[in-house]
């Protein structure tokens, strides 16, 4: 493997996992069934160092995440998602790095339950070719994804679970096309200020060579400077050897 054949397959795994963010509470990676209400918009920003290393390479680089909330409906919201993306690779072959947009994704939200504190929502979306493809920024093809939400809200506690199922259309000879994702997260609110949370997030393996998933664990901190604008720290850690090894998450979040 070259250093740009390697090099191109790490941007594509952050650019595959970059839907699951759009509309969960930063910085989780796990979204709950919550919508922005009719009307409202967000914004929420988040970004993400990147550091790993494997077979004497390493690697590091991250991504910015705006992402754009419009409520359509009490029940319904739509988000847009524009990553940008850099990456940069160190190995005995030599230094290589790449920077720029990556593919821009749409998701629409429908909450479809909601009873005593428990919700369920569906939210499919699509990957557009917004990323230069050449440079291992996109995928060049449109793709497309679905998420099913649960969530569970008592007392201070929130807990929720997503399942998704994401299509990859990298590359067909080397890498699977069908990718399933599943997350557990919980939010404790510890005064009106104060938020701690925790994610477990596991994925299929986007290479039809490795059989070993990248699973995460993420702790966090979420700080509310007022009720419309929210801070976030996190840290994520790989617990598997196809996992990053670690990264750093920092963003903030505008209601209107």
């Amino acid at each position: 493997m070259n250093t740009m054949t390697s090099l191109r397959g790490a941007t594509f795994c952050i650019a595959l996992l970059t839907p699951s963010f759009a509309g969960a509470t930063l910085p989780l990676i796990t979204d709950d069934a919550g919508t922005v209400g009719k009307g409202h918009f967000q914004l929420e920003v988040n970004a993400q160092y990147d550091h790993d290393q494997e077979h004497r390479v390493t690697t590091t680089g991250g991504q910015v995440d705006p992402i754009f909330t419009y409520g359509i409906a009490d029940s319904i919201d739509l988000v847009l998602i524009t990553p940008y993306l850099w990456i940069n690779e160190k190995s005995n072959l030599g230094k290589s790095s790449e920077k720029g947009l990556s593919d821009a994704t749409v998701d629409v939200k429908f909450r479809v339950f909601e009873k005593d504190g428990l919700s369920f929502a569906v939210k499919p979306g699509l990957s557009l070719p917004t990323g230069d493809d050449d440079k291992g920024l996109g995928t060049g093809k449109l793709g497309y994804h679905i998420y099913f939400i649960g969530t569970k809200e008592t007392g201070p506690w929130s807990f929720s679970a997503n399942l998704g199922y994401i299509r990859n259309e990298t590359n067909v000879d080397t890498d699977e096309r069908d990718i399933w994702h599943a997350s557990v997260s919980t939010i404790y609110t510890i005064n009106d200020r104060w938020k701690i949370a925790a994610d477990l997030v596991a994925e299929r393996n986007t290479s039809k060579d490795n059989d070993n998933d990248p699973v995460y664990a993420l702790g966090g901190v979420i700080f509310s400077l007022t009720k419309d604008i929210d801070l976030d720290l996190g840290l994520k850690a790989g617990l598997t050897s196809s996992a990053t090894d670690w990264s750093l998450l920092a963003g903030a979040t505008f209601r209107f």
